[in-house]
């Protein structure tokens, strides 16, 4: 039968002063980031106020600071230096941080504390799912660990221990249903480790010129030490549209794929809840819940040759929301 899946100092020398000088900068620099990150380890909340301390850490390394505490070359970073919003949108209740993109261009066309850090739940497998892609190669298999089958919150629930997962399987189950137990399962299978595999999270983020963003679990599921800001998620789906196997997935409603169970088949049904109204041409991406991070959510859409996207972290409505900015968004750049 069909299983459904629900997801529940300062001394210096005259001639060596350009040498100590550099020196200082890099190690200000690195202490700016560091304490940052150290300041938000409970995955308490930020705000915009920190977005020139993480410019002024990228300034200090002679890094050309972008949107989302990008550094060039950084061509997935969106673009808040430009100002001058096209679309207005007010909410009774806001989002503590959110941001309306073009995915092609990067222009930002409505923001909302885009820069505050805060904690992201589930929308942590957004990046996951870009270094296991990176790692792992297609017609891979992912065997199920003991460790993987300890998961705690939401999961694929139907992994046999001891098997070995299609790689394709395992991605469906950590971007559909938000398999914390595959991203465990997919971690170990990238990297050995999950503490292996979160330190490649970690310098993926570097690599990308990320300043917001650091990454504890491969899930999520525990917010200390794991958080973000709207830009440099929406930086991450940028990246994530980029990889046409997980663009596919992203988009789908359902997949029905071979399994190792009674039936053979694993049914697995996206959270993403404009996917579930229809919305016209929705492409993704990812839900996220925790009591801390509140609902988080990444949609994208296309409509002729615009593709929006749109970033809301802790918002009391996700779906109405991100409908209406999208819905603004499309009809400004259809003018």
């Amino acid at each position: 039968m069909p299983y459904t899946l629900f997801q529940g100092g300062r001394r210096r020398r005259r001639r060596r002063a350009p040498a100590v000088l550099a020196i200082v900068a890099l190690l200000a620099a690195a202490a700016a980031v560091v304490f940052l990150i150290a300041e938000r380890r409970d995955g308490g909340s930020g705000t915009a106020a920190k977005a020139p301390a993480l410019r002024q850490a990228a300034g200090g390394l002679g890094l050309e600071p972008l949107a989302g505490g990008g550094t060039a070359p950084s061509p997935l970073a969106v673009r808040l230096e430009q100002g001058g919003d096209p679309v207005r949108a007010r909410f009774k209740h806001m989002p503590r941080a959110g941001l309306l993109f073009d995915i092609d261009t990067g222009r930002v066309l409505w923001r909302h504390q885009p820069t505050r850090v805060l904690p992201i739940a589930s929308l942590t497998k957004m990046m996951t799912a870009l270094v296991v892609t990176d790692r792992v190669k297609r017609g891979a298999r992912v065997p199920i660990t003991r460790e993987a089958l300890r998961y705690q919150g939401s999961g694929v629930g139907l992994l046999p221990r001891g098997k070995r997962i299609r790689i394709d399987t395992m991605l469906n189950g950590l971007l559909l249903p938000s398999g914390n137990d595959a991203a465990i399962a997919l971690a170990q299978r990238a990297a050995g480790t999950v503490p292996r595999f979160v330190d490649a999270m970690n310098a993926r983020a570097r690599r990308m010129g990320l300043l917001c963003s650091r990454f504890s679990s491969p899930h999520g599921f525990e917010d200390r030490g794991n958080h973000s800001c709207a830009s440099d998620l929406a930086a991450i789906a940028r990246a994530v549209l980029r990889v046409p196997r997980l663009a596919r997935i992203v988009r789908s409603r359902e997949a029905v794929l071979p399994f190792p169970i009674k039936g053979g088949k694993l049914y697995l049904y996206n959270s993403n809840p404009l996917l579930r109204q229809g919305y016209r041409g929705l492409t993704g991406m990812k839900t996220g819940y925790t009591d801390a991070a509140g609902r988080c959510f990444v949609a994208t859409a296309r409509r002729g040759a615009v593709k929006l996207g749109v970033v809301l972290l802790h918002s009391p409505d996700t779906a109405g929301q991100a409908r209406r900015l999208l819905d603004r968004g499309f009809a400004v750049e259809r003018r």
